[in-house]
């Protein structure tokens, strides 16, 4: 195939990043596909990799639906956000509030037993949410930091915002309905009203927490733990993730992250699971009501986990100081070299499908354009290890995408070595060539 223009790329091999032929970017690419991805019994679901974003299954996972209490990863963000600042500590005694007492006194719900005339811990009362997805617990925190609920909802809309997710709905801390909520409602919501967002959406929020909060595992892998032991208020706190170890549906390497079950969201959960040094964040929504049919979304996670594990894998495409030879030298303008050789910022290796031909990779440079002439040729002084552009590295074919919605990678483009300024007197001879070289064309016409 031609090239497109002077710097699309040849192909990429594997692991051995040699060139195999030119391609064209916009060229039809047939389907990427890692064998059958499962059909998952739920209203959606989504599994990606965690250290790049590379989506991995995508089952409608861009609709807005319940979320239920995975809206508390959110409150640990904020909340392990709010320690990091200093704001609050883990040994910090927090009072209840009537509200708070009234809800962790229904157990209809999930709830440990709060009582307004006892403090308790911020750990104590995060260890109640991560681990038993105690609302009572959930609403003492959240206000503890912001002062009241729907204060914290503002925070929480915020930070989804900055974040980049556009498809939610929050009205609780909880994910609960607010007709559990004892009048005690968010302005401009109802008593049927609820937390909703898409997939994806939860998974970029499961993705921040794990990226900033790693230590959220510590506690997420709980299975179960008692609260307040060796008084009258003790609880076992079951987790409700049964995936973790010695739960009904244990499952090896599971150490999060959180579920949600509410009518209007079915049975939910967003899982994560760390296999051979690549941890992998499912979401399944809707799975069930998780009251007739308890085990279903552990069961679809597994069917997720097992595909997201064993179908896909990593190839090495730049290696970080290496001249990428699929990209050809670029011209230099007022330079005492006539082209530069671009090298690779960073490592990077994209996750495809086992199996993934070779010629699938697809790299090309996207220059700076503040660094080049008119005629695409880059200006000279440039120092070894200048940013000159980005690689675009992309799998043919790959129409899943990252969870931020890209369809490719980067990596920074650097010049591979130093290119000084020519000296006057060059420059001139250069002039001189040029010109010279015109009108000989000129007359040969």
């Amino acid at each position: 195939m031609k090239q497109t223009n002077r710097w699309t790329s040849g192909l990429i091999k594997g692991m051995a990043a040699s060139v195999l032929a030119p391609i064209m970017l916009n060229s039809a690419f047939p389907v990427l596909a890692a064998g059958n991805s499962p059909e998952v019994n739920a209203n959606a679901a989504l599994a990606i990799e965690f250290e790049t974003g590379k989506v991995l299954l995508n089952q409608n996972a861009d609709e807005q639906l319940g979320i239920a209490s995975m809206t508390k990863m959110l409150v640990e963000y904020i909340l392990f956000e709010t320690i990091k600042e200093g704001k609050l500590s883990w040994d910090d005694e927090l009072s209840v509030s009537d509200y708070a007492q009234q809800v962790s006194q229904n157990y209809i719900l999930s709830n440990v037993p709060l009582r307004v005339d006892e403090k308790y811990t911020v750990r104590e009362m995060y260890e109640a949410l991560a681990i038993y997805s105690a609302n009572g617990a959930t609403i003492v925190l959240t206000e503890a930091i912001a002062g009241s609920e729907p204060a914290f909802v503002d925070m929480m809309k915020k930070k989804v915002e900055e974040w980049g997710i556009k498809d939610y709905h929050l009205v609780n801390t909880t994910g609960l309905n607010n007709s559990y909520l004892n009048g005690n409602l968010y302005p401009g919501s109802d008593e049927k009203d609820e937390n909703s967002m898409t997939a994806r959406g939860i998974a970029t929020v499961a993705t921040k927490l794990l990226q900033d909060y790693p230590e959220v595992l510590q506690t997420s892998s709980v299975s179960e733990k008692v609260f307040r032991e060796g008084t009258a208020d003790a609880i076992s706190m079951k987790n409700w993730n049964w995936m973790l170890p010695g739960l009904i549906y244990e499952r090896k390497n599971v150490d999060g992250l959180k579920t949600g079950t509410t009518d209007y969201a079915g049975a939910s959960i967003t899982s994560t699971a760390k296999e051979s040094d690549r941890r992998v964040i499912t979401v399944v929504m809707g799975a069930g009501d998780g009251q007739k049919n308890k085990a279903q979304r552990f069961q679809e996670t597994g069917k997720v986990l097992d595909y997201s594990f064993n179908n896909w894998e990593s190839f090495e495409v730049a290696k970080e100081g290496e001249v990428v030879k699929a990209i050809e030298p670029l011209d230099v303008s007022k330079g005492k070299e006539k082209t530069l050789a671009l090298s690779a910022g960073s490592s990077l290796a994209v996750t495809a499908p086992k199996g993934t031909e070779a010629d699938k990779f697809v790299i090309t440079f996207k220059p700076n354009e503040k660094l080049f002439d008119d005629n695409g040729a880059i200006i000279a002084p440039v120092e070894k290890g200048t940013e000159v552009g980005k690689f675009v590295i992309q799998t043919e074919g790959d129409e899943l995408g990252y969870l931020n919605g890209a369809k490719e990678e980067e990596v920074p483009a650097i010049a591979a070595e130093t290119v000084k300024k020519a000296n006057v007197f060059s420059l001139a001879m250069t002039w001189v060539k040029g010109s010279f070289s015109n009108l000989i064309a000129k007359f040969k016409k």
